[in-house]
């Protein structure tokens, strides 16, 4: 064999041995990018299986907890049965000095001192009906709360009216994202379930604190120290309920019922909040007005009574008193 065939034949080898391993080489490459493939897909099924589970723990732990109602509440809302909690300190004065809440001016040392109001009986006027439709961060619902809570609390004392409220949450959107409107329409439903003389002063506390529109409004923590503050029953069951916001989805689906058709109204819904009824007739006056909303009210009181006795004969009736 000549050198040069002994050259060719070594080159041949080479080229053998080198496309040999590439080959091996390309092999390796090609095992390894299978394996990278398989075990991707191995980690994405795993992630989305672990999504799987938990979404539908999720929905399903939703699910299994039903929604909780107050068992105090008639239509959403809550009849005021007590007047206990409220005092002078809880009423701040206005920017110009004057105390706010009040119903008119404060009798003089000379003039005389009204007679008692008479207790109503069955032959007497029946107690006028008196439904408040409230969002705690509504400025409109605290202007007629402190404007009208004496006269209402007085009202109620007598037993000239019946008064409720019912809390809604058409504001929930406007707090930052802390949905201070239906976090505080749970509270106010906690008192009113497991403390339900103070509601009428928990429900005034919310409103004189109340925070401003567009803000973070008040924590959870701050709800419970402020419907403590009252001097409730069952405070540790009220904080309990107001930290785990027990009543907040009853809350929202509240509001919209409310939104719909408010209960006894034929047809009228919640448009707007304060929404006042008397006996189902909705006051459009002043809010912060006292007098004008008394009027009101004994107007209605009249409309009914003879409605209801074509011809009454003249008895003592414990009909609202517009304020002096």
């Amino acid at each position: 064999m000549s050198s040069d065939e002994s050259s060719n034949a070594a080159s041949s080898e080479r080229r053998d041995a080198v496309r040999e391993k590439a080959q091996q080489v390309k092999a390796r490459q090609s095992r390894a990018r299978v394996i990278r493939r398989t075990a991707l897909a191995v980690a994405v099924a795993a992630v989305v299986a672990i999504v799987a589970v938990v979404v539908t723990w999720t929905v399903s732990s939703s699910a299994s907890r039903p929604m909780m109602s107050p068992a105090n509440g008639v239509d959403d809302g809550f009849m005021v049965t007590g007047v206990q909690g409220l005092g002078v300190a809880s009423e701040p004065a206005d920017p110009e000095g004057a105390p706010q809440g009040e119903a008119g001016p404060t009798p003089t040392p000379t003039e005389a001192a009204p007679a008692p109001t008479p207790t109503p009986t069955e032959t007497e006027n029946p107690a006028v009906d008196i439904r408040v439709y409230v969002d705690y961060l509504s400025t409109g619902s605290r202007e007629f709360q402190l404007a009208n809570m004496k006269q209402l609390s007085e009202w109620v004392d007598d037993g000239a009216a019946t008064l409720s409220y019912y809390p809604v949450a058409m504001l929930t959107a406007k707090s930052n994202g802390t949905k201070y409107s239906l976090r505080a329409a749970g509270a106010a439903a906690c008192v009113a379930q497991n403390s339900p003389d103070y509601f009428f002063a928990f429900n005034d506390a919310l409103l004189r604190e109340q925070p401003d529109v567009n803000t973070d409004g008040h924590s959870d923590e701050e709800l419970a120290a402020l419907a403590t503050a009252t001097g409730l029953d069952h405070s540790t069951i009220v904080k309990a309920c107001i930290l785990n916001q027990t009543y907040a989805s009853w809350a929202k689906t509240a509001t919209e019922r409310a939104l719909k058709e408010l209960p006894g109204t034929d047809g009228i819904a919640l448009t707007t909040t304060p929404m006042v009824l008397v006996n189902g007739t909705q006051y459009v006056g002043k809010l912060d007005d006292p007098k004008e909303f008394a009027q009101f009210v004994l107007t209605i009181a009249s409309d009914s009574y003879y409605k209801a006795s074509p011809t009454p004969t003249p008895t003592t009736t414990a009909t609202p008193t517009p304020a002096s």
